[in-house]
């Protein structure tokens, strides 16, 4: 049994092209204060689609702007990320 629900509700535009999803809409789509929405248009037919955009991690490439140590090996990486949980340890310890 292949059943698909649909959901249907309205919403009205501002002057200035904003609308509020519905409820239901948002329930739906899992959708909260702040989460990214994407809209696909099917010129032909006149359809829009909404779905949440998710981010995926080429998204976050220079969010944090260049390295200011250059490029950095992942031995780097991990060695790093060792000091700072040991230093993290300590002053937990030291409390």
């Amino acid at each position: 049994m292949n059943e698909h629900l649909q959901i249907c509700a309205r919403s009205k535009m501002t002057s200035k092209g904003q609308t509020t999803v519905p409820r239901e809409i948002r329930d739906a789509l899992g959708l909260a204060e702040g989460v990214q929405i994407e809209w696909v248009v099917n010129q032909a037919d006149g359809t829009a689609t909404i779905k949440p955009r998710t981010l995926r991690a080429v998204d976050l490439a220079g969010f944090l702007g260049p390295s200011p140590v250059g490029p950095v090996s992942i031995e780097q990486m991990n060695e790093g990320i060792a000091e700072a949980v040991a230093e993290r340890f300590a002053r937990a310890v030291k409390r």
